[in-house]
């Protein structure tokens, strides 16, 4: 078994804290606000529920100090919004263990290499960087010491960088689901959020403003209008991947393998009946206001990298350029300013050739 520094104390870091130490790890728990992690210190557990059972797991060590918690620790598994990434990166680079191999979950689009240019432009030999597709979890904090699971992924992607198969072994390890896979681009290009959040949140944005987000995102917001947006964005990350050199399945059929889909509404291609009749999904409310990560994570590190992937591989993606541009217009935020830009990912000025040999050799 293996001891896992889990870095990130919202709902996917407790949902894998729980499920870790319950398959014998050892888990030590790191947040960097100290906030967030006084409930658990408090009593040192963490209180789960749902699909995993009702329980307590008990984490070695609980704390807003990175260095003690990284000490002889066999794997670095990143639980945190993708907007975290970075600053997260620099916080590892700081510290004298920056071999440790880091397993990003997710790594949602270009996780793995943002977390390489940072190392890479700190002089540092970047450690072995694996990625996960999507978060093993669909999971909520509503009570300050226990999460709520509603989702485990039963079948996941993951990819290493060049150099990275010690973290892919290690990641394959923590889960037994994953599938390791080719390169970061059918990770990266396997990212569900890209697609099923963007058309929600911007069709779906005058009704969240007005109800402050009461209504279910995934079900009641899936309108077969919203269905129809979400297949032509869907179509394109398909293109794209397609120009990668990889086959990958639509939404619906990744999120069915995921678990989020039920099998019986997974054929006929209709995404609005499947996705809003998924369980893991169903009863998950819309974001509260366009502060949400919804916005900020998927407009920002989804759409951004994802039209910089387009763009290399020569593929018009119209569809996602228009999401983006109504996600600023509503948020007033420029997202391809401050999320993960071609220059974050470290791929600014490269052609497909050097990209692939890039995340290949």
């Amino acid at each position: 078994m293996s001891t896992v520094a889990i870095l990130g104390a919202g709902a996917g870091g407790l949902s894998a804290t729980a499920e870790l130490i319950s398959g014998g790890h050892t888990v030590r728990l790191w947040n960097r606000s100290a906030t967030a992690l006084e409930p658990f210190r408090e009593t040192g557990i963490v209180e789960y529920e749902g699909i995993l059972g009702e329980g307590s797991a008990q984490p070695e060590i609980i704390s807003t100090d990175l260095e003690k918690i990284l000490g002889e620790v066999h794997v670095i598994l990143v639980c945190l919004p993708t907007f975290a990434h970075a600053a997260v990166a620099h916080a590892i680079a700081d510290t004298k263990f920056t071999s440790t191999p880091i397993v990003l979950n997710p790594g949602h689009t270009g996780g793995a290499l943002e977390f390489q240019t940072v190392f890479l432009e700190r002089g540092i030999t970047p450690p072995p960087i694996a990625e996960f597709s999507t978060l093993t979890y669909v999971a909520r904090k509503y009570r300050p010491n226990r999460v709520t699971i509603t989702g485990a992924a039963k079948s996941i992607r993951l990819a290493a960088l060049p150099g990275g198969a010690e973290a892919a072994r290690l990641g394959a390890k923590l889960y037994p689901a994953a599938t390791i896979v080719g390169d970061v681009m059918a990770t990266s290009l396997a990212n569900v959020n890209l697609v099923l959040h963007p058309p929600c949140a911007v069709l779906g944005s005058a009704w969240i403003e007005a109800t402050g987000g009461d209504f279910t995102f995934y079900v009641e917001g899936m309108t077969p209008g919203v269905s129809r947006v979400m297949q032509s964005l869907d179509e394109e990350r398909l293109a794209v991947a397609n120009a990668f050199g990889h086959d990958l399945p639509d939404l619906v059929q990744e999120m069915t393998a995921i678990g989020t889909v039920e099998p019986s509404d997974s054929a006929g291609g209709d995404f609005s009946r499947a996705i809003s009749g998924g369980q893991a999904n169903s009863k998950i409310k819309a974001p509260d206001s366009l502060e949400h990560r919804y916005y900020r994570e998927d407009f920002g590190h989804g759409l951004v990298p994802f039209l910089a992937l387009a763009q290399i591989a020569g593929v018009d993606t119209p569809v996602a350029a228009s999401l983006l541009a109504l996600g600023q217009a509503l948020t007033g935020k420029d997202f391809p300013s401050i999320g993960r830009n071609a220059g974050k990912m470290g791929i600014a000025g490269l052609d497909k050739e050097e990209l692939l040999k890039k995340i290949r050799d």
